[in-house]
């Protein structure tokens, strides 16, 4: 059987993974005799301890209460969220994975599912030199964003509906060279089947719908989960109610932003703008 090791110094998740792994162990537990007692399934007990799944506050509750660890698993739980990535992130993580349609809309920076290589790590780079992350906080970032990317071209595909302010195309980051590469690739993803990109002019004024990015999941039992972010807090959402309303304006967002055909005019006429 293949044995995914992780190094509990790589990051606080593969910390708590590789502690959860230790202590089944030392009570010659099986994931699925685990997943029992902790009221999960065997699956989910492997997917957190190799990393591929975030524990929930629950999760790590419960982990307490099946080894008697006291806080250990609680305390090393929110470790995890203490990291680069924003409250609820990891949460929307878990589920992007799953979803069938992602509708996102972003402002100010190309969305992480879209962005090249050399773009994402100029965004951390910038980062890390005005000090809000370290060095270690921006590659797992980097990593993450290479994991998450392959959404968009797994089997089955999900469709991606991505609504760009056009301040996404106007910031230019990483220089020309860097800039013009997104432009080019951004109008490549429009070319796939399953996406469909559209950009959100200045002009559009107070009828753009959304002041902050949002990404909307269709998920394969047709729920719709939510994200939205500020500067310093994210939140994710899975409750019909409040999840209805962000859906409804994306759609009237939609309505007002440019066809995909004139979008892919304008990204083009702001690529030339760079030479």
């Amino acid at each position: 059987m293949n044995r995914l090791e992780l190094d509990p110094d790589a990051s606080p998740r593969a910390a708590f993974g590789a502690q959860l792994r230790l202590s089944r162990e030392e009570m010659g537990l099986t994931q699925d005799e685990l997943g029992d007692r902790m009221e999960y399934s065997g699956t989910h007990v492997s997917a957190v301890e190799t990393g591929r799944k975030p524990p929930t506050p629950r999760f790590a509750r419960q982990a307490d209460h099946v080894f008697g660890s006291g806080s250990k698993f609680v305390d090393m739980h929110w470790n995890i969220r203490r990291t680069s990535l924003l409250q609820g992130f990891p949460d929307y993580v878990a589920q992007e994975e799953r979803a069938v349609e992602l509708r996102v809309f972003e402002l100010g920076i190309i969305p992480g599912l879209l962005q090249t290589p050399e773009y994402a790590e100029a965004i951390t780079t910038g980062a890390v030199r005005r000090g809000s992350i370290t060095q270690a906080q921006a590659d797992e970032r980097l990593n993450l964003l290479t994991a998450r990317q392959r959404i968009i071209t797994r089997q089955p595909t999900p469709l991606l509906h991505a609504v760009l302010d056009e301040s996404c195309i106007r910031r230019r980051v990483g220089g020309p060279k860097a800039m013009g590469a997104q432009l080019d690739y951004l109008v490549a993803l429009a070319e796939l089947p399953n996406v469909v990109l559209q950009i959100a002019p200045y002009d559009i004024g107070e009828m753009r719908s959304f002041d902050l990015p949002v990404y909307l999941l269709t998920l394969p039992d047709r729920s719709v989960a939510a994200y939205s972010e500020s500067a310093q807090q994210g939140h994710f959402e899975r409750e019909t109610d409040a999840v209805r309303p962000l859906l409804t304006a994306y759609h009237q967002l939609q309505v007002e932003a440019l066809s995909q055909v004139a979008s892919m005019a304008l990204i083009s006429k702001v690529r030339k703008e760079l030479q």
